[in-house]
């Protein structure tokens, strides 16, 4: 395997108007296996980052490297045809479309192929798969017709994550997954992300709460004013500590 970083971004800087909102950002994320957390508060960068890496938005200047190549990421389906998959707060899903049809939405497999736009969609596969899917990551749903709008919170994110491991995404972006979550669905959403470290994914993770991110993450980045301020091993600092630097 390469020593190179999965995901390397150099000297990225972005301006809205007058707003310097990204300022010189180098930063490494690794190829697998690791859980790293994005933390800072409102203003800080952190948005604009993600939006960058996901194809949202474009840099002003400096540049992305995936393993070590340059890459053009201009919109989100370049950002997913690299292995990078964003998972916002509010999911973008079709509420009342099923769990298997926002499972597979953009690349829904088809029967009668040679019929080109007239195939039918191959909905037995996709129910099946889905099933798989959300049972690879502990979560048991009775029917993958289930409309998205009647899963909790919690659900949603599960469907979201079982999306992006089916997909073999090489890294997930999860922006305030936790966000007005129960304490149990914060549970299970902190499982997801352990879970994809254990099979090998990489995992940015934002939140304001500290708590939830400190416990599984492996390093930490702090931002503040559009900058790097810190980056850290979990364990170099207390929580306490950490929180220090965010405020």
């Amino acid at each position: 395997m390469s020593d190179l970083p999965f995901l390397r971004c150099e000297n990225l800087q972005k301006w809205y108007g007058g707003v310097h909102a990204l300022k010189d950002v180098t930063l490494e994320f690794g190829r697998g296996a690791e859980v790293v957390g994005l933390l800072g508060d409102n203003g800080a960068g952190k948005s604009t980052l993600i939006k960058i890496l996901s194809g949202a938005h474009r840099p002003d200047t400096g540049r992305i490297l995936i393993d070590g190549t340059p890459a053009r990421i201009r919109s989100p389906r370049d950002s997913m045809n690299l292995g990078i998959e964003t998972i916002y707060q509010y999911t973008a899903m079709a509420p009342q479309m099923s769990i298997a049809r926002n499972i597979f939405i953009g690349r829904e497999p088809m029967r009668f192929n040679w019929l080109g736009p007239l195939g039918l969609l191959d909905r037995k596969m996709m129910n099946r798969v889905a099933l798989q899917a959300l049972r690879d990551v502990d979560l048991h749903l009775r029917s993958a017709d289930t409309p998205v709008e009647e899963l909790s919170g919690g659900e949603r994110q599960g469907v979201a994550i079982a999306r992006a491991m089916h997909f073999r995404s090489k890294m997930l972006i999860l922006d305030e997954p936790t966000n007005h979550l129960s304490l149990k669905e914060t549970t299970k959403v902190l499982d997801y992300v352990s879970a994809l470290r254990a099979q090998g994914v990489s995992s940015i993770f934002i939140s304001h709460n500290l708590h939830h991110i400190y416990p599984i993450a492996d390093r930490m980045i702090v931002m503040a004013r559009g900058a790097v301020v810190a980056e850290l091993n979990r364990g170099d600092l207390t929580i306490e500590e950490v929180a220090r630097l965010i405020v």
